[in-house]
């Protein structure tokens, strides 16, 4: 009796695990959200540079945010992959080294095509070797 319960238990977490991992992202999750950047590629951003970068989702898949730069564009959500084609930017220079090599890594990753996964709050898209982890900032 306890090894078939050991089992039960096991295979119903086993379950649970693999649900969270599957969910899907539809455009309602992201549209009228806003995201503040945690880290790209491992390395958080910092918390007190003045100038947060965030992702915004407005009506129909309007794709605009800040990061050196500001970006504006309009997104496509379909199989949990968030493609901007033709991504909108302003050219700056920014100080920062690594926000002007982030605003690269962001246009590449939503130019492309970004798988996307949205768990407790936090969007995380990637695409190839780059993982941009975002927080929701509004509320649900």
């Amino acid at each position: 009796m306890k090894k078939s319960l050991f089992i039960l238990a096991a295979a119903m977490t086993l379950g649970a695990c693999s649900m969270n991992q599957n969910t899907t992202v539809k455009q309602n999750d992201l549209q009228h959200h806003r995201f503040e950047l945690l880290s790209v590629d491992g390395q958080t951003v910092p918390a007190a540079q003045g100038r947060i970068p965030e992702i915004e989702f407005g009506s129909n898949m309007h794709v605009s945010g800040k990061m050196c730069n500001n970006f504006m564009g309009q997104g496509q959500l379909q199989n949990n992959v968030l493609t901007v084609k033709g991504l909108a930017s302003t050219m700056m220079l920014c100080t920062d080294e690594n926000l002007n090599k982030w605003d690269h890594v962001l246009s590449d990753v939503l130019n492309n095509g970004a798988a996307v996964t949205l768990q407790e709050r936090k969007l995380t898209l990637t695409q190839g070797k780059h993982q941009l982890v975002y927080r929701q900032k509004d509320r649900m």
